[in-house]
């Protein structure tokens, strides 16, 4: 919490919920504005857990916004995402019994950047090739790597075709 109010990144903690024997958010609560930067999450107001919260605030500041200005000339002024919470298994329960991060809150699915030139740059639509775009993409999600526990993209598996799963926890793979 300490390092999210220095960073200006607005954050109301919530009391440790369960919502089932597998689900819920323990150190969590709703990802505001972070104003620090200029690009907003869509949709706003995400559950999610503090770490998630600290590690996305990193990785935005550090990796996507500079990528964007670099790579494509232009500034983020929008981070569109799946969401964080959703009380699941891995893949969505096809083939998996294990618990998603998403269970606990400790995952978002970034879908895309929306630009201040009107440009929208999305994981399922500019993530192949050799474009500016595909290169901003990857781009972020090797960054991610080094941020995030776990980061997983289209070259994972077809479930994510179009998104970044970024998974704040103590694991360690990048795909």
């Amino acid at each position: 919490m300490a390092q999210l109010t220095a960073a200006r990144v607005r954050f109301s903690p919530a009391p440790d919920r369960v919502n089932t024997e597998t689900c819920g958010l323990r150190q969590g609560g709703v990802l505001g504005a972070d104003m620090g930067t200029v690009a907003r999450m869509a949709p706003g107001d995400v559950d999610m857990t503090c770490q998630t919260a600290l590690a996305l605030s990193i990785w935005r500041r550090q990796s996507v916004e500079p990528a964007a200005r670099e790579i494509l000339g232009s500034d983020v002024v929008q981070i569109d995402h799946f969401g964080a919470y959703a009380c699941r298994n891995v893949n969505n329960g096809v083939g998996s019994k294990r618990i998603s991060a998403h269970a606990q809150a400790a995952a978002l699915d970034f879908a895309g950047v929306r630009l201040r030139d009107g440009r929208r740059i999305t994981v399922a639509d500019d993530w192949s090739g050799d474009t500016a775009e595909a290169r901003f993409l990857r781009r972020i999600r090797d960054d991610a790597c080094r941020v995030f526990g776990t980061t997983l993209s289209p070259d994972y598996n077809a479930v994510h075709r179009d998104h970044l799963h970024l998974e704040a926890t103590d694991t360690r793979f990048c795909r």
